[in-house]
């Protein structure tokens, strides 16, 4: 499910793919959620709305593209000069301004096709939208929603890594992009409320019946000969600076080749990928990309590999951000309920604020505990056991077991998915709390009956969510006093 395009990601939406890195590799491997485990960490079941601030970056605008900065200049004159209220949202106003640095964005995003849109139509869907969004703060203000500092730090560090660019570098592009620091963390702040009170909302609403989970299978296993298959790739990347001159162009091809070459023969890609590919991330994944449906990755890659056999290796091949070698890790049908996933084994201790310690004392108590775990010093079982409060995992020294993809919240997961096994996070926030995790292991492995009717259940949860959702933004939407106010008399 896809929310309507949010406050944050109307605001962000010029940065995602910013670069041509980020194109070359959007999408990344998108947890879905939805399991019904109440662990801490674990999501607890409404799979759509639990969408945290990682499946934001993974979707919609992370295909866009970064405009050029917009001067002043460049605004229609009327637009500057006309500031007045256009909406009133339980006696909190909405300017002009507002909106139409909002209609601004989503043009400068779209691209073409929204310019043939009459610009009116456009102006009263988005006042539309941003009264909706309004009003849905105010109710998680009036329940006492809250978003810390530290989930917003975490949520621009996740923007900065889903796009491949350090955090300066990101500051510098939202800059670039006519939006201001302070506005960019409060867009972050407001879609984590907007995610948080969603979450609490919608929870139980829906419900899926044994009936429904069986016609599913059936439907998911007769459409399974003719799906396409979902690939996992892994890649070296080699950039080139924008610019670049013959010299550096040809210096990183002649790299790039000299990679694929040592591939071919039989190197480890993922110390190659770890020791020499410029993606940021690639030191964390040994490269991978993960496992998604072909149409999310680059229509390049999805070219380039389509007739190699897993284990192949492919390239270099160019592209805007430089030179990819690519490796087939796996493809699978994704039709089939009997294909074979990626689990994970993990285990994690949950600390939560209170009267006692702050959010901030907390990260420096886990940060000692990752240190002395390094060190040797310290147990991690033994830590989790004195101090997690997750109680069912605590007992068993924080366990999770093995988990398929989607079990835990976005938050969890993304920090999961960036370690490999021995490794151990740095603090992690999520609804729950703050979590230390540490990865044991990994293996493919295909579900049990349990396991795969409970992802069908969460598959057909997902699909049930989004009418859920809309009924109940359209009930807020109701409940709120809304008047609208006519342009000032020329």
């Amino acid at each position: 499910m896809k929310f309507q395009l949010s406050v944050f990601a109307l605001s962000c939406a010029v940065l995602l793919a910013a670069t041509p890195a980020a194109q070359a590799q959007q999408g990344g491997a998108a947890a879905r959620q939805g399991a019904s485990a109440t662990q801490g960490g674990r999501s607890s079941g409404a799979s759509a709305p639990r969408r945290g601030i990682t499946d934001i970056m993974r979707e919609g605008p992370a295909a866009s593209t970064l405009p050029p900065p917009v001067s002043a200049a460049a605004q229609p004159q009327g637009q500057r000069a006309a500031e007045y209220i256009v909406a009133l949202v339980n006696s909190e106003p909405i300017t002009n301004t507002q909106v139409q640095k909002r209609v601004e964005r989503i043009l400068r995003e779209a691209g073409p096709e929204a310019q043939r849109i009459p610009r009116e139509q456009i102006n009263r869907q988005v006042l539309d939208q941003i009264i909706s969004e309004r009003a849905q703060l105010q109710l998680a203000k009036e329940q006492g929603v809250r978003v810390d500092a530290m989930a917003i730090d975490q949520a621009e560090e996740v923007v900065a890594r889903q796009n491949q660019v350090s955090l300066s570098e990101l500051r510098r592009r939202v800059t670039e992009a006519g939006i201001s620091r302070d506005e960019f963390r409060n867009n972050l702040r407001d879609q984590l409320l907007l995610t948080r009170l969603r979450e609490r909302e919608l929870e139980g609403r829906v419900k899926v019946s044994d009936d429904e989970i069986d016609q599913f299978l059936r439907e998911q296993r007769a459409a399974a000969s003719s799906a396409a298959p979902d690939i996992n790739l892994a890649q070296v990347l080699i950039t080139v600076p924008e610019k670049a001159t013959a010299a550096q162009l040809a210096d990183a091809q002649k790299r790039a080749e000299d990679i694929a070459r040592r591939a071919r023969a039989g190197e480890d890609f993922s110390q190659l990928a770890t020791q020499l590919s410029d993606a940021p991330d690639a030191k964390g994944t040994g490269g991978v990309l993960g496992l998604r449906a072909a149409d999310r990755y680059p229509p390049l890659f999805v070219e380039a590999t389509q007739s190699t056999p897993v284990g192949g290796i492919v390239g270099p091949v160019r592209s805007g951000a430089g030179f990819h070698v690519l490796k087939v890790i796996a493809k699978q049908n994704a039709a089939s309920p009997d294909a074979t996933v990626t689990q994970t084994q993990v285990r994690h201790i949950l600390m939560r604020p209170d009267a006692r310690r702050t959010p901030e004392q907390i990260v420096a108590l886990m940060a000692d505990f990752k240190r002395r775990i390094q060190a040797g010093t310290a147990d991690f079982a033994a830590l989790a056991r004195e101090n997690s409060q997750d109680t069912v995992s605590a007992r068993e020294g924080g366990e999770l077991g093995w988990s398929t993809p989607g079990l835990f919240v976005p938050e969890f997961e993304e920090a999961m998915s960036r370690l490999q096994p021995g490794q151990i996070s740095d603090p992690v926030v999520t609804r729950f709390g703050i979590h230390l995790i540490q990865v044991e292991g990994r293996r493919e492995a295909q579900l049990n009956p349990a396991e795969l009717r409970e992802a069908a259940r969460n598959m057909l949860r997902d699909r049930k969510m989004e009418d859920a959702y809309e009924a109940w933004a359209q009930e807020v939407r109701q409940r709120a006093y809304v008047e609208m106010r006519e342009p000032p008399a020329s």
